[in-house]
């Protein structure tokens, strides 16, 4: 078995509901974003688990739908990196299902994983 990451960007704004008065991510914020998906599998004849190459329709998406977008306005419930990395594998597997986990990046030191 081998695992593949590919890593993609994107700025965007959010609010973050339910936090207590005065918390700095309860008012409106952007982030340049890191996105990372993760596929593992066999490899192919040639030697990949999937073409990097083929994976160029996430790019795509990500800078039709939620680039340069006020998160709130594009995500279901609060937009946290949680819930993004949740919806973005719920987006993607579909696509690509060798996809074991997506990872957002709100700045260079955090980060959260889905992993089903």
């Amino acid at each position: 078995m081998f695992t593949i990451t590919k890593q993609f960007s994107f700025s965007a704004s959010h609010i973050l509901e339910g936090l207590p008065e005065g918390h700095p991510c309860g008012r409106m914020h952007g982030h340049n974003y890191v996105i990372e998906v993760e596929l593992a599998g066999p490899l192919n004849p040639v030697g990949f688990v999937v073409d990097y190459n083929d994976l160029k329709p996430i790019q795509e998406w990500i800078d039709i739908t939620i680039d340069h977008r006020h998160l709130n306005n594009v995500l279901a419930g609060n937009p946290t990196a949680e819930h993004l990395a949740a919806h973005l594998y719920e987006t993607f597997r579909p696509r690509f299902p060798t996809l074991v986990a997506v990872r957002v990046s709100e700045t260079p030191k955090t980060w959260a994983e889905y992993r089903p």
